[in-house]
């Protein structure tokens, strides 16, 4: 009973995917040393090109968004160029892929490139790197306006590089707690600037980014992903809503390629929310809406059909399935996740 998922989807008049099933952005920190791309990448994404967009591993767009060890860059030409061995796999086997953007912000570490820290303010996350446990958390500087407009500029060439390398469109990740998703929270933003202390200020970095991309390569190649409800990172804030009100009612205005909810289990709950992520999203915008977290293609089915998103991202199982499309459309069993497959690209 899911053959909704394996409709076909129109993001625009640009793109259009196969299937509504998406695979999910999925940090697998196995770039080389230099944060390039390797060939056991092109083959782990071209084998599951099947999906109806393949949305990228997490890449970094400049050396102190690095906060995780050999997760991958796209700020330099050797990085650019092995991306386009990784699209051309996909390309190849008919699929389409969207390069995730990412700076970790606060989560960043000086080990990994030797500089500050950067962030809304200088308020550190509490613990240690994943993978790094002998690494601990750094108070970061807070950006000035200077540093702002620079990450702007930066974060409009990384798209612009993205399409240099054969990439289908640019997902930016505003989720999860990392560098624009801390501008979005009062628990990480104690600005009293212009881009802190009010919704439209707590907003305006993150927006910049948007419409600086947009203006780079359209919105037609242009989505992000958001976490509303505070939870990695970054502890939840009654005001918070208040900000993404009025974020979602811009981002309402700029036709967006979509908007997925950064969410590891789309079952939480949010008090300021009146429930969860996903739901509190689709009530307040009425566009192209990814979800994931926690779905199967039984219930992933189930919810689109009740219009409580569009498209679905499978994150794990894709890891555990190269085939996870064709093992669903044609009712074969699924190979169980374990946590062993994250010491190798299969």
């Amino acid at each position: 009973m899911t053959d909704n998922l394996f409709q076909s989807f129109s993001l625009n008049d640009t793109i259009k995917l196969s299937n509504r099933i998406l695979m999910a952005p999925l940090t697998r920190c196995m770039s080389d040393d230099d944060l390039v791309p390797t060939q056991a990448m092109a083959d782990y994404y071209g084998r599951r090109a099947e999906a109806g967009l393949i949305i990228s591993e997490a890449i970094i767009i400049r050396p102190d968004g690095q906060g995780y060890p050999n997760t991958p860059g796209l700020f330099t030409r050797e990085q650019i160029t092995a991306w386009r061995n990784v699209t051309a796999a996909v390309h190849q086997n008919d699929g389409k892929i969207f390069a995730q953007l990412w700076h970790t912000g606060r989560v960043a570490h000086p080990h990994f490139f030797g500089g500050d820290v950067l962030a809304p303010s200088a308020l550190a996350v509490e613990g240690s790197v994943p993978r790094m446990r002998e690494l601990t958390y750094q108070v970061p500087k807070a950006v000035t306006v200077d540093d702002i407009q620079q990450l702007v500029k930066d974060y409009a060439q990384a798209a612009e590089n993205a399409i240099a390398a054969g990439f289908d469109g640019v997902e930016i990740h505003g989720a999860n707690g990392y560098l624009i998703d801390q501008f979005l929270h009062h628990d990480s933003n104690i600005r009293s600037d212009d881009f802190g202390g009010s919704p439209e200020n707590m907003a305006k970095f993150p927006l910049a980014v948007v419409d600086a991309i947009i203006a780079s390569i359209g919105k037609d190649r242009t989505a992000l992903r958001l976490s509303p409800g505070a939870y990695f990172n970054i502890a939840g804030d009654r005001r918070d809503r208040a900000v993404f009100d009025y974020f979602l009612s811009e981002l309402e205005q700029r036709s967006l390629a979509f908007l997925h909810i950064g969410i590891f289990d789309d079952s939480m709950e949010f008090d300021y929310l009146d429930g969860t992520a996903s739901s509190y999203v689709r009530a307040h915008y009425g566009q192209t809406l990814v979800s994931v977290g926690g779905y199967n293609a039984e219930t992933a089915s189930t919810a689109i059909a009740d219009n409580k998103f569009d498209l679905i991202a499978i994150g794990r199982p894709f890891i555990a399935n190269p085939d996870y499309v064709e093992r669903v459309r044609t009712g074969s069993a699924l190979v169980e996740y374990s946590e062993e497959m994250l010491t190798s690209l299969v």
